[in-house]
């Protein structure tokens, strides 16, 4: 496994009204070929993150960096 950081994420927060915090200061990176899993209890803001990390939702603060020439999905399951 490549130790190439393809997905950095630094100091995102996610606010939503009236004034809900999400997320706080995230920091995360990524490294090509990793296997990355999520897990929290409901409300803890994971499909936030999800969506900010495909690029779905760009309403936050702080900083992403992804290389282009790689994307972000799921796996479709064949069941």
């Amino acid at each position: 496994m490549s130790k190439e950081i393809i997905f950095s994420m630094v100091g995102v927060s996610k606010t939503v009204p009236p004034n809900r915090q999400i997320l706080k200061d995230i920091y995360l990176s990524f490294y090509y070929g990793a296997k990355i899993g999520i897990i929290g209890m409901n409300g803890s803001g994971k499909s936030t993150l999800m969506k900010i990390i495909a690029g779905i939702d760009d309403n936050y603060q702080g900083k992403i960096d992804f290389r282009r020439e790689f994307s972000v999905g799921r796996r479709q399951s064949l069941c």
